[in-house]
Protein backbone atom coordinates (compact mmCIF):
# COMPACT_ATOMS: atom_id res chain seq x y z
CA UNK A 1 0.00 0.00 0.00
CA UNK A 2 1.31 3.70 -0.77
CA UNK A 3 0.03 6.54 1.34
CA UNK A 4 -1.35 9.83 -0.26
CA UNK A 5 -1.89 12.75 2.34
CA UNK A 6 -4.46 15.45 0.76
CA UNK A 7 -3.57 18.79 0.95
CA UNK A 8 -6.24 19.77 3.33
CA UNK A 9 -4.89 16.93 5.76
CA UNK A 10 -1.53 18.05 5.87
CA UNK A 11 -2.76 21.46 6.85
CA UNK A 12 -4.57 19.79 9.76
CA UNK A 13 -1.36 18.28 10.94
CA UNK A 14 0.30 21.58 10.55
CA UNK A 15 -1.84 23.18 12.29
CA UNK A 16 -1.87 21.10 14.98
CA UNK A 17 1.69 20.31 15.17
CA UNK A 18 2.26 24.54 15.43
CA UNK A 19 -0.42 24.33 18.34
CA UNK A 20 0.92 22.07 20.35
CA UNK A 21 4.71 23.40 19.48
CA UNK A 22 3.47 26.18 21.08
CA UNK A 23 2.25 25.05 24.39
CA UNK A 24 5.28 23.42 24.87
CA UNK A 25 8.82 22.45 22.67
CA UNK A 26 9.00 19.21 21.28
CA UNK A 27 4.84 18.65 21.87
CA UNK A 28 4.27 19.05 18.42
CA UNK A 29 6.50 16.92 17.49
CA UNK A 30 5.40 14.18 19.65
CA UNK A 31 2.15 14.99 17.88
CA UNK A 32 3.57 14.51 14.77
CA UNK A 33 4.94 11.15 15.76
CA UNK A 34 2.06 9.79 16.81
CA UNK A 35 0.04 10.65 13.58
CA UNK A 36 3.03 8.58 11.81
CA UNK A 37 2.50 5.34 13.95
CA UNK A 38 -1.09 6.12 13.11
CA UNK A 39 -0.20 6.02 9.48
CA UNK A 40 1.97 2.61 9.88
CA UNK A 41 -0.61 0.44 11.48
CA UNK A 42 -3.31 1.62 8.21
CA UNK A 43 -0.91 0.91 5.87
CA UNK A 44 -0.11 -2.44 7.49
CA UNK A 45 -3.89 -3.59 8.10
CA UNK A 46 -6.04 -0.85 6.27
CA UNK A 47 -9.32 -2.90 6.86
CA UNK A 48 -8.89 -2.45 10.51
CA UNK A 49 -10.76 0.69 11.44
CA UNK A 50 -14.55 1.57 11.55
CA UNK A 51 -16.32 2.94 8.57
CA UNK A 52 -17.47 6.10 9.54
CA UNK A 53 -19.33 6.89 6.64
CA UNK A 54 -19.74 5.51 3.22
CA UNK A 55 -16.07 4.25 2.18
CA UNK A 56 -14.40 6.17 4.26
CA UNK A 57 -12.81 4.95 7.70
CA UNK A 58 -11.19 6.69 11.19
CA UNK A 59 -8.48 5.70 12.74
CA UNK A 60 -7.37 7.25 16.24
CA UNK A 61 -4.35 8.99 17.25
CA UNK A 62 -3.07 7.88 20.58
CA UNK A 63 -2.13 10.23 23.37
CA UNK A 64 -3.89 13.13 21.18
CA UNK A 65 -7.80 14.09 20.71
CA UNK A 66 -7.47 13.45 17.01
CA UNK A 67 -8.75 11.13 14.31
CA UNK A 68 -7.39 10.38 10.53
CA UNK A 69 -9.61 10.14 8.21
CA UNK A 70 -8.98 8.16 5.14
CA UNK A 71 -10.06 6.09 2.22
CA UNK A 72 -8.82 2.74 0.75
CA UNK A 73 -8.13 3.27 -3.37
CA UNK A 74 -6.64 0.17 -4.96
CA UNK A 75 -3.55 0.14 -3.19
CA UNK A 76 -3.51 3.44 -1.84
CA UNK A 77 -4.31 4.71 1.33
CA UNK A 78 -6.11 8.53 0.50
CA UNK A 79 -5.94 10.23 3.91
CA UNK A 80 -8.35 13.34 3.20
CA UNK A 81 -8.43 14.90 6.81
CA UNK A 82 -7.14 14.75 10.31
CA UNK A 83 -9.89 16.22 12.69
CA UNK A 84 -9.55 17.38 16.09
CA UNK A 85 -11.97 14.68 18.04
CA UNK A 86 -14.07 17.32 19.40
CA UNK A 87 -15.19 19.10 15.86
CA UNK A 88 -18.22 18.30 14.39
CA UNK A 89 -17.37 15.47 11.87
CA UNK A 90 -19.14 16.56 9.42
CA UNK A 91 -17.10 19.27 8.72
CA UNK A 92 -14.51 17.56 6.71
CA UNK A 93 -17.36 15.96 4.37
CA UNK A 94 -16.56 18.39 1.74
CA UNK A 95 -13.33 17.17 1.26
CA UNK A 96 -14.46 13.74 -0.05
Amino acid sequence: MRLSIRLAALEDMSDAYAWYEAQRVGLGDEFLAAVDDVFSTILETPMRFRVLVLDTRQALVRRFPYRILYRIAGDEVVVVACFHASRDPRRWEDRR
